[in-house]
């Protein structure tokens, strides 16, 4: 591969691994398995290693966790969240445990804990009394959740024992029980609600909750594993344990001290055996160095603690019977084939349908209807098809073939070259189209309509009040029918038309996110908004003018004028315009603050305690300075935060360019 071609590899990782992270950590809607993210991002990194000079600042490698919601108060850890080095080879287990012998000698111990798949939390306690609750966010600052974790009755409000220190910071993880999950989960199917995927999905959903009295109608509990004190309490992690129990908080009765690394794998082959028998769902084990002077002493990587490792089960496969394929239609028109099959529990739950991708991925397996299949739980999350059972195949089993049309339109199916994926083309007839199109334009990255939620869209749609985006600006028109609609209160369609309203002050670059068009996400909308500036500039933008905008490729520019060459499209355009959106971009006074960082370049790095990167990035462009994504020879200066990558301050140190802080760039504008 040329240098460009890894290029563009590197940067397809950075981009995909920060949504994947964005999906988990903000939204509680991994669309991954933790294996497979754990295989691009190795693969990202190997190549971060090979080839430096190509490492992107963004890249989820100098990360731990996702970004930050806006719902709740940003408070900064006093430690850091760090997030834990996996596995899923035994072998990295025992080369874990030679580095570490070589590091501090053989006299040491393990604390194995089960890795418990839920929400991890931060609590801080002033004189026996739950003072905060706060999530990892992205492991430097977090949100405050602090009323809602206040509703779990295993999280003690106040302490009623002794010997606890007056101020301290115990770490854990919310989860819920499978059961209540199941119960839970039924009863939003029953009501027509989307449910959850697991029960990780809802406790996460449950914590963001906004009402506080809704969240203490879903049962979490929460086991607590890790002290943090100013003065140390206790020479071992094991001893921090069973004080912290006896301080009356939640802590795993499972919980070992090993003297071993065959010990700790001997535990680690149990409970992969005996997982399913619990209440909770867990995705692994982890192992700690018990001694803190030893922890002390192996200390830290800009993510992770040395002296800890998380060993990841690998998911569980089953053999189950293909009833048949369905094909769902999503908002773009890609059409995704799903296996029905014979009812199968795997990792404790029961699986009746399973991803097949795509056509490739049918035509790979050779799928008949009636064949065995393996099915496994990709992470514990998302089922899929991996192979076939083809001994016990029947002779007149009949071959699944991919459809050539639309399986809810009728239309004609395209597939463009070098694409995996079919796509149905009748975008403004295809019911599932339209409705996802709506639903995409009123989400929160996009015009963040309040009021209206997935379910309306689906209601509203039924019943015939809007099949385009430009039609929920004449809702306020059609009182009597929406008033006649089953669960629409005059508060509940007050609030969706007051929301509706507000939306029209959204700016350009989110309206044109909002739009749908395929390959334009939230980033490309934002560069495409901010370089053409107005939506007649960018309807009459050649090819050229397209791709000389900074990462528009050539498939985007595609996508952009087959997007404005319908005059559909068009006439939509047109009645958002008349309805009051915004279709010029707003001009940012910022540019024009300075000339003092002229012909200077900058690259940020780290997080920093008063300002975001964002916020940085914005001085530096208005005072004429520019923003570049690697360091090279061509930088002039290095703007450095806590947490900073090591190889980006090594690269910036050999090549001797100036390393400066937040504070210093705010003093050269002085």
């Amino acid at each position: 591969m040329s240098l460009s071609d890894i290029k563009q590899r590197m940067d397809a990782l950075v981009k995909e691994l920060n949504q994947h992270n964005y999906n988990y950590y903000v939204l509680a809607q991994p669309s991954i398995s933790d294996f497979e993210f754990d295989q691009k991002l190795k693969e990202l990194a190997d190549l971060e290693t090979q080839y430096p000079d190509l490492q992107d600042s963004d890249s989820p490698t100098q990360k731990v966790g996702g970004d930050i919601t806006k719902e709740f108060q940003t408070v900064k850890h006093r430690w850091p969240m760090l997030s834990l080095g996996n596995t899923y080879s035994e072998q990295d287990l025992r080369d874990f445990d030679e580095r570490i012998r070589k590091a501090i000698g053989n006299d040491f111990q393990y604390v194995c804990e089960l890795k418990f798949d839920g929400l991890s939390m931060s609590l801080t306690y002033e004189n026996g009394k739950l003072a905060r609750a706060v999530t990892r966010g992205d492991g430097t600052r977090g949100d405050d959740v602090t009323s809602n974790i206040k509703t779990i009755n295993r999280i003690p409000k106040n302490l009623r024992s002794t010997g606890f220190p007056e101020s301290f910071e115990i770490r854990g993880e919310v989860f819920m029980h499978r059961a209540a999950f199941d119960r839970l989960n039924n009863d939003r199917i029953e009501k027509g609600e989307v449910p959850y995927a697991n029960p990780r999905n809802f406790a996460a959903g449950t914590v963001k909750l906004q009402d506080s009295g809704e969240v203490a109608k879903r049962p979490l509990d929460c086991f607590l594993y890790f002290l943090y004190t100013d003065k140390p309490l206790f020479k071992t992690h094991w001893e921090s344990l069973q004080a912290v129990a006896d301080w009356g908080f939640h802590v795993c009765e499972h919980n070992k001290l090993c003297a071993s690394i065959d010990d700790a794998i001997a535990f680690i082959h149990y409970w992969g055996e005996n997982r399913f028998n619990l209440s909770y769902d867990i995705d692994g084990i982890v192992l700690k160095v018990n001694n803190y002077a030893q922890q002390h002493e192996l200390g830290f990587t800009a993510k992770s603690p040395r002296w800890a490792i998380s060993y990841k089960y690998k998911a569980e496969e089953v053999e189950t019977v293909l009833q048949n394929v369905s094909y769902q239609v999503g908002r773009t028109g890609a059409v995704t084939p799903v296996a029905n099959l014979k009812p199968v529990l795997l990792a404790g739950t029961t699986v009746k349908r399973a991803t097949l991708h795509n056509a490739n991925e049918i035509e790979r397996l050779g799928l008949h209807v009636g064949d065995s299949v393996f099915v496994e739980k990709g992470g514990e999350i998302i089922p899929k098809v991996i192979s076939v059972n083809t001994l016990k195949r029947t002779p007149n089993a009949e071959k699944v073939i991919y459809p050539t049309v639309c399986p809810e339109c009728g239309s004609n199916l395209l597939r463009k070259e070098g694409e995996a994926v079919h796509y149905c083309p009748n975008d403004e007839g295809c019911p599932p189209q339209i409705v996802g199109k709506i639903q995409h334009f009123i989400s929160r990255k996009a015009m963040n309509i309040d009021g209206l939620g997935d379910e309306t869209i689906e209601a509203l749609y039924r019943k015939g009040l809007v099949e385009h985006i430009s039609d929920l600006y004449t809702l306020y028109e059609k009182a009597d029918e929406l008033n006649q609609m089953e669960r629409f209160g005059q508060k509940s369609i007050s609030n969706m038309l007051d929301g509706i309203e507000r939306s029209k002050q959204m700016p350009f670059e989110k309206v044109l996110f909002g739009l749908g068009i395929r390959y334009v996400g939230e980033t490309v909308a934002r560069k495409v908004a901010a370089y053409f500036k107005n939506i007649d500039s960018l309807i009459n933008a050649s090819y050229d003018e397209l791709i000389s905008v900074d990462e528009i490729g050539g498939r985007i520019a595609e996508s952009l004028i087959d997007y404005f060459e319908e005059p559909r499209h068009l006439e939509q355009i047109e009645k958002l315009r008349l309805a009051g959106l915004q279709f010029v971009a707003e001009e940012r006074e910022l540019a024009l603050a300075s000339d003092k960082l002229s012909g200077k370049t900058f690259v940020i790095s780290g997080v920093f305690e008063d300002l975001s990167r964002d916020e940085l990035a914005n001085i530096i462009e208005s005072n004429g300075g520019k923003i570049l994504s690697s360091i090279s020879g061509k930088l002039n200066y290095l703007v450095a935060g806590d947490n900073m990558g090591p190889s980006k301050l090594e690269k910036a140190t050999k090549l001797n360019i100036p390393i400066i802080s937040d504070k210093d760039l705010l003093n050269m504008l002085a």
